[in-house]
C-alpha cells in the first residue's frame, strides 16, 4: 500500500511539473501589437544582441536574383534597444488591411518570435503571422458565420501505383442537407502540397466567408498534392518527418496531370457531387496554373471553369504526349466553350512574359477569357486575392 502511494505521489508530481512547464512559457510581452491606428510594433527581449531586425512582407520587398528570375524578398527593419534588452520597431505608416507574415534576425540568425504562436510553413520556410482587418482581409479571418468542415482523405490513385492524400473543404450544412454539390479543385504551387491552401492561402476562412455572404454558391474545394512523387504533404506519410524541398520528381513532366482522373472519379463516387462539366471547374498558382492549363485542355469535357493565377504556361524541355500540339487542344477546349477561363497574375511577377504571349495566342485565335491585373509578384497576397476574385464568379445559375 505504502508503495502505490509513493508512485502516485510521483506520478502526479510529474504531471504536475510538466503542466506548470506549459504554464510558465507564457509570453508577458506583446509582439506584434496592432494599434489603433494600424501601425505595428513588434517586440523582442535579447539583452545581450548586438543587432536585432524585422523581416516581413510588409515592408518594402528586396528584390533577389535566383536561376528561376528575379524574385520579390521580404523587406528588412531595424529594431531599437530599450530598457532591459528589448528592442522594439513601430512601422512608420499603418499597414493596409491584409496578412502578413515575419521573422525576426537577431546577430544574422533568423528566429521565430517567441511572444506570438501563429505561424504558418511555406515549403520550408516558417514564419510568424498576423492579420490587420478590414476590406478584403476580413474574408481571411474566421468570422461568426456557418463553419465548413475540412477533411484530410486518402484515395487510391492506379495511375500513379500509390495511396495519395487529399484535402476537402465541405461547405456549412453539407453533412445533413442531402443536396448535390459543385466541386472546385484547388492545386498549389512548387514546393507546396494539400495543406497550402489551407495554412498560406486561407481557404476555408475564404469560402466560409463569401459563402455566408451570398456571394458564392456553396461548393466542395479539393485541394490536391501536385507532386506525383509524393503520398501527401511532408511529415504525414510513411517516410518520416523528411524536410520539406522543391527539389521533387515528377512534378511538372505530365504524371500528375494524366492522373488527374482518378482524383475526379474519387470524390464524384465518394461525395454528392454535380458530376458533370457545369458542375467543376479547376485553378491553380504558379505550378498548379500550369497543371490547371493542360488538365483542362487534355480533358476538355471535365471542367467548365479554369483559373491560371500566376501561372507557369509551358515547359518545352518535356516530352510528355499532354504537353503536345497546345493549340490544337486549346481548339478543342474552347470549342465546347468553358463557362469562365480566368487569368490573373501580378505585374512584377516573373512569369509576366510568359502569360502576356498566352493571352497573345488566345487574342489571336479569338478564344474568350477574363483577365486580372494586380500589383507586385509571385506572392501569397495576390493568390488569397484571385481566390476572393475567382470563387464568386463560379457556378453561377
Amino acid at each position: 500500500m505504502k508503495k502505490s502511494v509513493v508512485l502516485l505521489f510521483f506520478a502526479l508530481l510529474t504531471v504536475s511539473g510538466i503542466a506548470q512547464q506549459a504554464l510558465w512559457g507564457i509570453p508577458t510581452i506583446i509582439s506584434p501589437e496592432i494599434n489603433a491606428d494600424n501601425t505595428v510594433t513588434f517586440r523582442f527581449k535579447a539583452p545581450k544582441a548586438v543587432k536585432v531586425q524585422v523581416s516581413g512582407d510588409f515592408l518594402a520587398p528586396q528584390t533577389i536574383d535566383t536561376p528561376m528570375g528575379k524574385f520579390d524578398a521580404p523587406g528588412v527593419a531595424d529594431l531599437t534597444e530599450g530598457k532591459d534588452g528589448l528592442w522594439e520597431y513601430t512601422t512608420p505608416e499603418p499597414l493596409k488591411p491584409e496578412l502578413y507574415s515575419y521573422s525576426f534576425i537577431v546577430d544574422d540568425l533568423k528566429v521565430m518570435d517567441p511572444c506570438n504562436v501563429y505561424s504558418i510553413r511555406d515549403v520550408g520556410t516558417v514564419t510568424n503571422i498576423f492579420i490587420v482587418g478590414g476590406g478584403r482581409a476580413d474574408l481571411y479571418k474566421v468570422n461568426d458565420v456557418p463553419h465548413g468542415t475540412v477533411s484530410r482523405v486518402w484515395y487510391d490513385s492506379p495511375a500513379l501505383g500509390m495511396k495519395r492524400r487529399l484535402s476537402v473543404y465541405t461547405p456549412a450544412g453539407y453533412e445533413t442537407s442531402g443536396k448535390k454539390y459543385p466541386v472546385f479543385y484547388l492545386l498549389h504551387g512548387m514546393g507546396g502540397d494539400e495543406e497550402a491552401w489551407l495554412a498560406l492561402g486561407r481557404a476555408s476562412q475564404i469560402l466560409d466567408n463569401l459563402i455566408a455572404q451570398g456571394k458564392a454558391e456553396p461548393m466542395i474545394v479539393v485541394m490536391t498534392n501536385g507532386n506525383a512523387s509524393q503520398e501527401a504533404a511532408p511529415g504525414e506519410t510513411h517516410f518520416g518527418l523528411v524536410p520539406p524541398t522543391t527539389a521533387l520528381p515528377k512534378t511538372m513532366e505530365g504524371s500528375f496531370e494524366m492522373a488527374f482522373p482518378d482524383v475526379v472519379k474519387f470524390i464524384d463516387k465518394t461525395y454528392r457531387t454535380r458530376a458533370n462539366k457545369a458542375g467543376r471547374a479547376i485553378a491553380g498558382l504558379s505550378m498548379g496554373g500550369f497543371h490547371s492549363l493542360h488538365i483542362s485542355k487534355q480533358f476538355p469535357d471535365m471542367f467548365d471553369h479554369v483559373g491560371l493565377f500566376s501561372a507557369a504556361i509551358s515547359r518545352e524541355d518535356s516530352k510528355a504526349e499532354i504537353y503536345s500540339d497546345i493549340e490544337g487542344k486549346l481548339a478543342r477546349q474552347f470549342a465546347k466553350k468553358p463557362a469562365l477561363y480566368y487569368i490573373a497574375i501580378g505585374n512584377t511577377d516573373f512569369l509576366m512574359n510568359d502569360n502576356v504571349k498566352f493571352r497573345e495566342l488566345l487574342d489571336k485565335k479569338g478564344y474568350k477569357y477574363e483577365y486580372f491585373e494586380t500589383g507586385e509578384g509571385h506572392i501569397w497576397k495576390n493568390w488569397r486575392i484571385y481566390l476572393t476574385e475567382f470563387v464568386p464568379k463560379l457556378f453561377k445559375k
